[in-house]
């Protein structure tokens, strides 16, 4: 895939237990980071309950409107992990246990412990590639553009690094933020006006309260290093102007 392609992903969390609260998702910080780093934009991200239909349906229009499409979350060994098999569903594929997994599983746990439930996690869509987990054994897998990963954050960054080489992203997406104490009415338009004449970085900014103070963090993102510089000067310029304290956070 071309560099200078733009290639974008959709991010799918897959758990009641994040809709009720009981668990704070930090999953999807830590995926479009790590998907920026490697020129692959999050577009959107979704959360939904472990709901057979609701995943297929979700997954349906994720994946034909997204180059990639992540999920976390409900590839357990629980009644209510019922990933595997929506995917399954999705691509209209047998859901079977993948050989390959079951004898990974197996060689991982101690005689006797491989029981039944231990046993779902080897139950994948049919011909579907192993994303291999380096920290607890149970492998996740892709079908065609789309990657089931599973919820636990410590295990789902440390699977990455093993997706690495199965994706084909443009270039790394840059950042740059310039902390501010000031509050956005103060800078709104004066940033609305860079933002205007820089179309190529994406600038954001966003209140903070830090020590007891308000003020704004302005990110600018772009794939090209210089175009930020520019932007970013043009943006020293006016908060000098206004005599506006940068701040370290």
């Amino acid at each position: 895939m071309s560099k200078n392609k733009k290639v974008n992903a959709a991010i799918l969390i897959i758990g009641n237990e994040i809709l009720s609260g009981r668990t704070q998702d930090t999953n999807t910080s830590t995926l479009a980071l790590w998907l920026n780093s490697i020129g692959i934009k999050v577009n959107e991200v979704r959360v939904i309950p472990d709901v057979e239909q609701t995943i297929v349906d979700t997954l349906n229009v994720l994946r034909k409107s997204n180059d990639y499409v992540f999920t976390t979350g409900g590839i357990g060994p629980t009644h209510d992990d019922i990933t595997a098999q929506s995917v399954s569903k999705t691509f209209n594929r047998n859901y079977e246990i993948h050989k390959e997994a079951f004898k990974i599983l197996d060689s991982y746990y101690k005689k006797g412990e491989f029981n039944e439930g231990r046993q779902r996690m080897a139950w994948m869509p049919e011909d579907a590639e192993l994303i291999l987990n380096p920290t607890s054994g149970a492998p996740g897998f892709s079908v065609e553009n789309v990657f089931c990963l599973p919820g636990v954050p410590s295990i789902m960054k440390s699977m990455l690094g093993g997706l690495k080489n199965k994706l084909a992203g443009g270039e790394p997406i840059l950042s740059h933020t310039i902390n501010l104490r000031t509050v956005e009415s103060e800078i709104a338009n004066s940033l609305m006006k860079v933002q205007d004449q820089n179309q190529d970085v994406e600038i954001g900014s966003y209140p903070f309260f830090h020590a007891g103070k308000l003020g704004v963090s302005i990110v600018l993102r772009s794939e090209n290093q210089s175009k930020i510089d520019f932007c970013n000067t043009q943006i020293l310029k006016f908060i000098k102007e206004k005599n506006i304290e940068i701040v370290e956070r």
